[in-house]
């Protein structure tokens, strides 16, 4: 799997077709993340044909969402996601999150989704649909869970990981169960690019924030797929001006102080200190 990749949630229509495109030409990369829940598979699909490159040099990841678990749900999502993209088969599918729409985040039915959901993903792998299979959003409780239940470990766990939640407690889990974490939210949502710490880094290194917080996930050995639609940021993501320089000690000690128990943008898995809002089980 390519350390570097394209995000492309909420990014639809031509946006998202030309955002694909230029990813795989101007910065050269080679793997793009999409979801059944984002709906743009048909743009995508679009993009890879006006590209025109081979398919096995293109790494496409999407992901079965809370909708298409369970048996019967995850082989027509698995289905569907195939023909929008017009594939024939997918570099790596994901469980995008451990629940099952519609029920109670306490039910003992999203415990029963993710296996049945899994068993299909495990199916489709041998059969050679799915070149790779993984997760998204679990905590180690679900990882072991598939692990305990199933005959193939997840392969990744793409997760939120950037310095403001570096998340290390799911990160040190997928380590010692050797799962691959993929970051995303990488930039922080943007708010993460006006730091005055990121910026001051970037300055010192003549790089931009979004390569500081870039090179920041993958020196915390983490793949990383930033998002955007815009031409000239889609540019700063490529592996030569990713790759090829590092952080110090002291820059990394600087982000590190970044952390904030609030800093948390996207979904919770976990328990809502605010709300009481109980985990998914």
């Amino acid at each position: 799997m390519p350390r570097i990749g394209l995000g492309t949630y909420m990014a639809s229509g031509k946006k998202v077709t030309n955002a694909v495109i230029w990813a795989l030409e101007l910065a050269r990369l080679r793997l793009i993340d999409t979801a059944a829940i984002y709906r743009n598979g048909q743009e995508i699909a679009q993009a890879l044909k006006q590209v025109n490159k081979p398919r096995d040099s293109i790494f496409i990841t999407s992901k079965l969402s809370p909708y298409q678990m369970g048996t019967e749900r995850a082989l027509e999502g698995s289905r569907q996601i195939m023909a929008d993209l017009e594939v024939d088969y997918l570099d790596m599918m994901l469980i995008h999150w451990p629940g099952f729409a519609g029920v109670s985040p306490s039910s003992p039915l999203n415990r029963q989704m993710r296996i049945e959901t899994w068993q299909v993903m495990e199916r489709l792998y041998k059969q050679g649909k799915f070149k790779a299979i993984g997760v998204s959003n679990f905590e180690e409780r679900h990882l072991r869970d598939i692990i305990d239940n199933c005959e193939i470990k997840p392969m990744v766990n793409q997760i939120e990981v950037h310095p403001r939640f570096p998340n290390a407690e799911c990160r040190r889990a997928c380590e010692k169960l050797g799962i691959v974490v993929q970051a995303y939210s990488s930039l922080g949502r943007g708010e993460l690019l006006r730091h005055p710490t990121v910026v001051r880094i970037a300055e010192r290194h003549h790089h931009t924030p979004a390569q500081v917080l870039l090179r920041w996930g993958l020196q915390q050995g983490c793949a990383v797929l930033p998002k955007s639609v815009h031409q000239d940021y889609i540019a700063e993501f490529s592996e030569g001006k990713l790759l090829t320089w590092s952080l110090t000690d002291a820059d990394m000690a600087e982000l590190a102080a970044l952390e904030d128990k609030g800093g948390k943008y996207c979904w919770d898995p976990n328990p809502d200190p605010v709300t009481g809002f109980p985990p998914v089980d």
